[in-house]
């Protein structure tokens, strides 16, 4: 088999002023088996030069039929790898017709075949982001090239095909979309099958929803709530923005295993279709749906009606719907307070992945090539990015800021634009320098450290320096509060706000020394933070008595860096969410805490021997949150606590008690959810078996059912299973992502650590080979999720680096395996850093 080729940098620069390319016909036929389909491309381009040119065109046929240029035969045997040579290209216009077989997907790649296990119903969609096009249609795959693109689609007479454009069925069974206007290839989307739609329009355009049949009685549930939110953001982004939505219709379609979260193509946001919910979900996971919706539909100015030239830019999208997205919410819809969420979700992942070898810049220098690019799409570009936007705001303040970019919109709508052009504008409305502020925030790496020192002078009154560890200029707000004499539960007052430039260049006076200093109130920059020790004290006893959930969002984040830092000890971060966890109040911030101190503290942080004295600490704060619950108040609380009850469960009598009866005593019902979730608990705990499994798979057939199944299974404590699973996970090529992904969340379980560790040492041989085969969606599932991250010792990060020095280890792989081995590192630190007890 030939070796797919990259493409670089210098070759999209230079193919980019060799063509112009106009239009795509593109016609597919989706009724021809199981595992191709026929794709037929006509490509119009120009070629700018005043002489003769070679360039190339990128497909991954199962078979290339034949292919023709301005009616001359091309040799199809001429394909290497994915590229198809066009050779001695003359000045001006030029015709390509290219016929071929195309491989579906079973990993989100490309065109993704599923077949519903509920139904039977089988359903396509294409994923061609990054550079996944070539698995669909022949094509010059940048995102410099726009064209326009004309689609035609065969199907099977029960289906309904969408697509980027309003789309119709003619007579002869073809589906025919309405032409686009210039787009990138990468965004060019299909989503064909039997859909569930629920219709509407709004301000004169077409808006739907779709997902599989069997989703249908949930997404008609939720159809008000979704359709309100689309609403509400369209409206708003036409509030900010001066340019209008650029696209004929507003399909948002939840489709099957797929692998992102969404993904932003012009008219026809897919969506991976866990966000239909079939079982009960907290109000902040609703916020968190809300807010994907919000960030695709930012997308259709940022990243589709203006794209970036390059993968270098990738924040130019990512960073810009982030941040809209989020501020969009608060703006203009129910959910008000989803900064928190961002402080606790996304912030940790930005300061994490900033923290590793392989950080780079917001905007790095240059990427290379296409397969440097997908590795940074990451906690930088995304949460490091909204974070420096949000600062960027703060700085220059929101009218300068949506200025600037009306006025880049304006002057590359249909185009594509760089960093450089996107700074020019903002510059053209405002006298400040932002060209330095971009060289600071967006040219570096690393997270700048914040400590307060607070000096006492004579008088009695304190001054404020701030330490800051790192170079970038911050406009942050510092929070001063007092215990309230007149409250015993140590309620904190704010005495004062104030918002300071960084680096100081005074000391900052503030009055008598408060008993909590907060630097980085509001969460308004990105970088660590820390007390002083008279704060600290405050904080551990008073924590909870804080009065805004972003406040809290704050502390908590300060806290868990300080664990990751080896500067506080795990124990210290369980007993503070012992004390405090019960009195809190904002979903984010319960399932945030829980979070980290489950998967990190107890699994990770804290040695084998401590592990269980850490669950019996969490089991306990969840059993508080559940009495608190009784009286049916807080169900999004209650349904937290029930969930983090079950995962640290160390007996299996309660919970098993709970699935026999079908429900929690007080509530909640159990959901196919939570009977999955206590089920595979109890796998782990060694009191179920294949039965029982089969037979809850009886129950709940559906794909998550499937699921559920595969993740219960892999988790028996038993050694032929352990054997068989490892065997399905990387000597056969038949589990689809989703499935691989569930099977390998079940393989490797704290509890389990002796029965599994043979196969730590076989795990790096067997995924180089699996990345190998199957590419780059699966080989960052099994460096995710298939990786040991319990084998917390020398020998597992000996070995894993050993790994990273194979020869062509595919760089998906390599940087997640990287970046599992620096988290590996930390844990280690950690453990010797700190008091275990």
């Amino acid at each position: 088999m030939a070796r797919m080729s990259v493409l670089t940098r210098d070759e999209a620069q230079t193919r980019a002023q060799l063509l112009d390319v106009q239009r795509y016909t593109i016609d597919l036929d989706l009724t021809t088996g199981d595992d191709t389909f026929d794709s037929r491309t006509v490509i119009n381009f120009t070629v700018r030069t005043d002489t003769d040119t070679d360039t190339f065109v990128e497909l991954k046929p199962a078979h290339l039929r034949t292919a023709t240029l301005d009616g001359h035969p091309l040799d199809p045997d001429t394909l290497d790898g994915n590229r198809l040579p066009l050779p001695h290209l003359t000045p001006g216009p030029h015709e390509l017709h290219i016929d071929a077989a195309m491989r579906y997907s079973r990993t989100g790649e490309g065109m993704h075949r599923f077949t519903d296990p509920s139904d039977d119903e089988t359903y396509v969609y294409t994923q061609l982001f990054l550079d996944d096009v070539q698995r669909v249609f022949a094509a010059f795959d940048q995102p410099d090239l726009k064209a326009v693109v004309d689609l035609t689609v065969t199907a099977p007479e029960d289906w309904t095909v969408l697509a980027n454009g309003i789309t119709e069925r003619h007579d002869d069974g073809r589906w025919h979309a309405a032409t686009t206007p210039p787009i990138s290839t990468y965004l060019v989307a299909v989503a064909a099958g039997p859909w569930h739609s629920v219709r509407t329009e709004h301000r004169g355009l077409p808006f739907g929803l779709h997902c599989r049949r069997s989703l249908g009685p949930y997404l008609d549930t939720d159809a008000d709530e979704l359709l309100e939110i689309t609403r509400q953001c369209f409206d708003r982004y036409h509030e900010k923005f001066e340019e209008p939505y650029p696209f004929d219709s507003y399909d948002q379609a939840f489709v099957p295993e797929f692998n992102a979260g969404a993904m932003e193509n012009p008219g026809l946001v897919t969506f991976r279709d866990e966000y239909v919910y079939r079982s009960a979900v907290t109000d902040t996971e609703r916020q968190t749906r809300a807010m994907v919706i919000a960030h695709e539909m930012a997308h259709m100015w940022f990243g589709d009606l203006v794209t970036l030239a390059w993968w270098d830019d990738i924040w130019l999208n990512e960073s810009f719907a982030e941040y809209m997205g989020y501020q969009t919410l608060v703006e203009a819809t129910r959910f008000t307070d989803t900064w928190t969420d961002f402080g606790v979700v996304r912030k940790g992942w930005g300061y994490d992945a900033d923290q590793r070898p392989s950080t780079h810049p917001v905007a790095p220098d240059t990427v290379p090539d296409t397969a440097s690019a997908l590795l940074n799409f990451d906690g930088i570009s995304y949460a490091k990015g909204a974070s420096a936007l949000r600062q960027l705001v703060t700085w220059l303040g929101e009218k300068d800021f949506l200025a600037g970019i009306n006025t880049h919109f304006h002057r590359h709508k249909f185009a594509n634009a760089t960093l450089a052009d996107f700074i020019d504008s903002l510059a053209h409305t405002t006298d400040r320098d932002v060209h330095a502020w971009a060289d600071a925030w967006l040219r570096t790496t690393g997270v700048d450290t914040l400590a307060p020192h607070i000096t006492r002078g004579d008088n009695g009154v304190c001054t404020l320096h701030i330490d800051r560890t790192g170079s970038r200029p911050h406009r942050i707000a510092v929070g001063l509060y007092d215990l309230d004499p007149a409250d015993d539960h140590g309620r904190l007052v704010l005495r004062d706000r104030r918002e300071l430039d960084l680096p100081q260049t005074t000391p900052e006076p503030i009055g008598k020394r408060p008993a909590l200093l907060l630097l980085n109130d509001s969460d308004l920059t990105y970088a660590k933070v820390r007390f002083d020790p008279h704060s600290f004290t405050t904080v551990r006893e008073h924590l909870s008595g804080l009065p805004l959930p972003l406040t809290r969002a704050v502390v908590w984040n300060a806290l868990r860096d300080a664990v990751r830092d080896g500067e506080l000890p795990p124990t210290a971060y369980l007993d503070t969410a012992r004390t405090h966890l019960p009195r809190e109040t904002d979903l984010a911030l319960v399932q945030g805490v829980l979070a980290f101190a489950t998967t990190q503290i107890a699994a990770r942080h804290l040695t084998p021997e401590h592990r269980p004295a850490a669950l019996t600490t969490l089991g306990a704060l969840c059993r508080d949150l559940v009495r608190r619950t009784e009286d049916g108040s807080h169900p999004g609380l209650r349904l937290i606590a029930v969930r983090h009850l079950i995962d640290v469960a160390t007996r299996p009598d309660q919970i098993a008690a709970w699935l026999a009866d079908g429900t929690v005593p007080g509530g909640p019902e159990l959901d196919p959810d939570l009977r999955w979730r206590i089920l595979a608990r109890l796998a782990v705990l060694g009191a179920t078996d294949e039965p029982t499994i089969a037979a809850e798979l009886d129950r709940d057939p559906s794909a998550t059912g499937q699921e559920g199944a595969a993740r219960c299974r892999a988790a028996l404590p038993d050694p032929d299973t352990k054997a068989a699973t490892w065997a399905a996970l990387f000597h056969t090529d038949d589990l689809s992502t989703y499935l691989f992904t569930a099977t390998a969340q079940g393989f490797w379980q704290p509890e389990q650590a002796d029965l599994v560790a043979p196969y730590v040492p076989r795990f790096y041989e067997d995924a180089t080979a699996l990345a190998a085969r199957r590419g780059p969606a699966i080989a960052e599932a099994a460096a995710r999720w298939a990786f040991p991250t319990h084998a917390v010792d020398p020998e597992t990060l000996r070995l894993g680096h050993t790994c990273l020095e194979t020869p062509d280890l595919l760089p998906a792989l390599h940087r997640r395996l990287a970046d599992q081995l620096d988290d590996l590192a930390r844990a280690l630190h950690v453990r010797t850093a700190t008091p275990q007890e």
